[in-house]
């Protein structure tokens, strides 16, 4: 089964009452994503909040740690989500904060997890229904199992930018460290490669082709057989990343830390300027 869905599948799946959907639409700038969600949403989605149920509070970890699973476990099940639903989750266009969710359910123990590609935006272009009513679904009985999926720490992300790839995932100038406009300190892991999050993107927000992906990572060292992390500012686009990769059947692990967790020690070394390859 894919992990992405369209616009279309997901009619008919909610058509036959086959999936539980949940709007995580997300920004770190700009509207909160309870504000698009008031705004507008697919009749009967739950909100479930990146900041408060798809992470744990900023600190030392970084700015989007791994949820407490006490903690996601109840949103979850306040969503109304049980261990036997097949959940769709989506936000309002690129997939960012919906991959976290995607991930995180994962790593949670519920791989019946999919994305809609292409978000609330995609679902509107092909005509469906958007709603402002907020739905007050049975309360669900998923149970998390946290571990399910790796997760990479900072000394796994290290080790992976040694012995494998380890994909900074961020705009070019952030990763060269010529620019810094959210963390304290700019650079990148030594040894990361550069692989912009946008590389992968269509224009309209959907993932590009399995092949495409494919031939975008096979020119910065990755195939399927490549052991690869992916990192960004917080841990946010590092999981959108790995489900792009995952669309091409090549598996990731999050540095779920990210940068922002990096530069908590200041024992870690830190590089600036272009991708050595």
């Amino acid at each position: 089964m894919s992990a992405l869905i369209t616009a279309a599948d997901l009619a008919t799946a909610l058509a036959r009452d086959e999936v539980r959907v949940l709007d995580v639409q997300y920004a770190l700038v700009g509207t909160p994503g309870r504000e698009r969600y008031a705004a507008a949403h697919l009749p009967g989605a739950p909100f479930l909040d990146l900041d408060d149920a798809l992470a744990g509070p900023p600190g030392a970890r970084g700015r989007h740690p791994l949820p407490d699973p006490a903690v996601l476990e109840e949103a979850l099940r306040a969503a109304g989500v049980h261990d036997d639903d097949e959940v769709v989750v989506y936000d309002q266009r690129t997939s960012l904060s919906a991959a976290r969710a995607w991930w995180v359910l994962r790593w949670a123990g519920h791989p019946q997890v999919r994305v809609l590609d292409g978000g609330l935006a995609a679902w509107q272009r092909a005509g469906g229904p958007v709603s402002t009513e907020v739905p007050t679904p049975s309360r669900g009985d998923l149970v998390v199992r946290p571990g399910s999926v790796p997760v990479l720490d900072a000394e796994g992300a290290a080790t992976m930018a040694r012995a494998g790839v380890l994909l900074d995932v961020r705009a070019a100038e952030r990763y060269r460290g010529e620019v810094e406009p959210i963390d304290r300190l700019a650079g990148h892991v030594p040894g990361a490669v550069n692989l912009p999050m946008t590389d992968l993107l269509a224009d309209d927000g959907t993932f590009l082709p399995p092949a495409r992906v494919r031939e975008v990572a096979a020119g910065v060292g990755v195939h399927r057989d490549t052991p690869v992390g992916t990192s960004c500012g917080s841990g946010v686009t590092a999981a959108q990343m790995a489900l792009a990769l995952h669309t091409a059947r090549i598996e990731a692990i999050p540095y779920v830390g990210s940068w922002s967790e990096w530069i908590e020690d200041t024992a870690r070394p830190v590089a600036l300027g272009p991708d050595p390859g």
